[in-house]
């Protein structure tokens, strides 16, 4: 990786270009404070943003170590190359029109080539990007406004988008940011690279990341590896979809899975904590700015108001928190803080009777932090608006919940933003309280900073594109003597998807092919009744009427086959006493490994849309945690007394099948088993789907 800090806290700068942009960066890093030599360069301006220019680069008085170039495209690749000669420590692309706009210019492309040669070793930010904003060390390479002030130490926070990065600046939170910066189109240096140069800085306490797309997943690896190892944690923001993953996919685990489920899995994979807002990105940066990562999802809370307390329980409920019962420890010592009349409950309501005394305050906040495996304990407290009203009387409860703090971090969290101002969520922070606001972003955030408190230690992804990453097919190619050429793609039919999977450990029913009726009839009573009739040639049998459940006779197989009229059967042993279907399914990735989906199956596959995706491989433990994320997680364990699932027999089939793809990872494009017929002694595939890639595919190899 290249050295990045002449870049990211440079001593001199250079500014290139004499439009308004260029005059703007020059303003920012005055207002900022940076106390370097600033350079304008121009050809023939005297002067730009009020500072006397340099007509060349070559005339500028030493190498500088950070430049920003605001000029066309075809300029900034020669100003790159007379900067890299020069031994300049950066620069930043302001302009567009490389790669990102190879849809709309044909030499995009060829552009950012020659840009990339031009840079050499010189580190580049962007090009397509507004720069950063170094609040650590006073630097504003930064064509616009902004709303950040020097501080002593911060979270960083880094996006692909310029736009989202310049409205973050301008939060009124009070989450001091250190850095903020954005990437462009990543032509060279990417998140991961940024982000690694910055977790080094002892000043950065935790990075924010907003993501459209993961380029280089080796990279993101070590990234989330070397935050871990240095005790700081990653939050992101996953937005976009890539269009690959899903492309003319025929089962339901396309349908399911979307096609950025596998940037979300890897992320979950490699430990970095995921969030649905802006608002949920800036709450858990704070957590983990004044706490770091919680202990568990265990909270406890108090509010003075039986409605606010009613509201964290009932908010709580759509994310991954608890509130625990409380314990022997914390009504002992909530009721010696709150007498006899109120009601102990978690969240609790503590009433006003204590409103104003500091001492019995701070008991009470303590006492309550007193429980077992608690992540952490959240005061509910809004703050009345200072132009019209005093807020005097709150003043009690900042100072008891900064004498309470204990082992469990506190949080003061005001369930509107609006009613947690700027200069109280500052104080709160230097008292080590964390301040929160927006009641669903804060329980977001707090179920986000427990998530990276547990223990993550991630295998590499399955990439079938890297050379050794597979071990050598133990069987060989697939029988593609078999496929059903009628449908999309290469799909490999039922009988000898079942036959290819049933050799890696996969339990499949018995069966047998037949060409006709009398055939399927005839099949039928070699293999005994009660069994199932399959038409052949149909992605999706149930809903081509291609399938006969429990037939048990002679009779009523040939009927059923003739009403049919399929091409071929497919006669199977009737699998019975199923507890659940589950449907398992693997995709093809290109950008992220094989994406395993584990959910509902069956007739309730898509109607439900309960599921789980992983990262291949998966271990045991992660098939475990992925069935009891579920919905249907209660009934698998045997609901209302009902027989449960035999879980080791699902997690097995779920390994086969990874053997399977780790085996084939080359030929591959998806696969699909549902449904898994689950009962209380085995779990047994009842149909499966395997569609390989196609010639134009491997012809291609198995590159993103």
């Amino acid at each position: 990786m290249a050295d990045l800090s002449r870049l990211l806290r440079p001593r001199s700068i250079a500014v290139i270009g004499g439009g308004a942009w260029c005059a703007n960066v020059i303003r920012e890093c005055r207002r900022m404070g940076f106390d370097g030599p600033v350079w304008p360069v121009h050809p023939t301006r005297a002067e730009v943003g009020g500072v006397p220019a340099f007509a060349r680069i070559e005339d500028l008085p030493q190498a500088p170590d950070a430049v920003y170039i605001g000029i066309n495209r075809a300029a900034t690749v020669e100003a790159v190359r007379v900067l890299s000669a020069a031994g300049a420590g950066g620069a930043i692309c302001f302009a567009s029109g490389f790669a990102e706009a190879q849809a709309e210019l044909a030499d995009g492309v060829d552009m950012q080539t020659a840009l990339l040669a031009a840079a050499g070793d010189m580190p580049v930010l962007g090009p397509n990007c507004y720069g950063m904003l170094n609040a650590l060390d006073r630097v504003a390479l930064w064509p616009d406004q902004h709303g950040l002030v020097p501080v002593a130490r911060g979270v960083a926070i880094l996006s692909q988008s310029s736009n989202v990065a310049l409205n973050l600046t301008m939060q009124r939170r009070g989450l001091p940011i250190g850095f903020l910066g954005t990437v462009g189109n990543q032509a060279q240096v990417d998140l991961s690279a940024l982000g690694m140069a910055l977790l080094e800085d002892p000043r950065i306490t935790a990075l924010g990341l907003y993501i459209e797309g993961i380029a280089d997943i080796r990279g993101f690896e070590a990234l989330a590896a070397r935050a871990r190892a240095l005790g700081k944690r990653i939050v992101a923001l996953k937005l976009g979809a890539s269009d690959q993953a899903g492309a003319a996919a025929v089962s339901h685990t396309a349908s399911l899975t979307g096609s950025d489920a596998g940037a979300r899995a890897f992320l979950q994979r490699i430990g970095v904590a995921q969030v649905s807002s802006l608002s949920a990105l800036l709450e858990c940066l704070k957590i983990l700015h004044v706490a770091g990562p919680l202990a568990s999802n265990r909270l406890v809370s108090a509010s003075c108001s039986g409605g606010e307390a009613s509201l964290m329980a009932d908010t709580g409920l759509g994310y991954d928190i608890c509130f625990p019962p409380l314990g022997a420890a914390q009504r002992e010592a909530l009721r010696a803080a709150l007498g006899p009349k109120v009601a102990l409950a978690n969240p609790l309501d503590y009433h006003t009777y204590i409103w104003g005394d500091v001492p019995a305050m701070a008991a009470c906040f303590a006492g309550l932090t007193q429980g077992e495996d608690l992540g952490a304990g959240v005061v509910v407290l809004d703050f009345p608006r200072a132009d019209r009203c005093s807020v005097v009387d709150w003043e009690p409860v900042i100072e008891a919940v900064a004498q309470a703090r204990g082992p469990v971090p506190l949080a003061v969290l005001s369930s509107l933003v609006e009613t947690l101002p700027e200069d109280l969520a500052a104080r709160l922070v230097a008292l080590g309280v964390v301040p929160l606001c927006d009641l669903p972003a804060a329980l977001e955030a707090l179920a986000a900073a427990a998530f990276l408190g547990r223990t993550v230690d991630p295998a590499p992804v399955l990439l079938a594109r890297e050379e050794g990453a597979l071990p050598p097919s133990p069987s060989g190619r697939l029988p593609r003597e078999y496929l059903d050429r009628e449908e999309a793609g290469q799909v490999v039919q039922e009988a000898e998807a079942k036959q290819a999977l049933a050799a890696c450990g996969l339990i499949v029913p018995r069966s047998a092919r037949a060409g006709t009726p009398d055939e399927a009839a005839a099949a039928a009573a070699r293999i005994g009744f009660p069994v199932v009739l399959k038409g052949e040639g149909f992605a999706h049998k149930s809903e081509a009427g291609a399938v006969k459940l429990n037939l048990v006779s002679a009779e009523e197989v040939r009927a059923a086959a003739e009403a049919m009229g399929a091409r071929g059967y497919l006669v199977e042993d009737m699998v019975g006493g199923a507890v659940a279907e589950l449907l398992v399914g693997v995709m093809r990735d290109p950008a992220h490994g094989f994406v395993l989906t584990l959910g509902a199956g069956g007739v309730w596959t898509e109607i439900l849309g309960d599921t789980q995706v992983r990262l291949l491989p998966v271990t045991a433990a992660d098939v475990s945690d992925a069935l009891a994320g579920l919905r249907i997680a209660p009934l698998l364990a045997g609901y209302r007394g009902a027989p449960g699932a035999d879980e080791t027999a699902v997690v097995e089939a779920v390994l086969a099948v990874q053997a399977f793809v780790a085996a084939h990872a080359g030929e591959i494009e998806e696969l699909e088993i549902n449904p898994l017929i689950v009962t209380p002694d085995r779990a047994v595939a009842a149909d499966a789907l395997i569609r390989l890639k196609t010639d134009q595919q491997e012809g291609e190899g198995d590159a993103a």
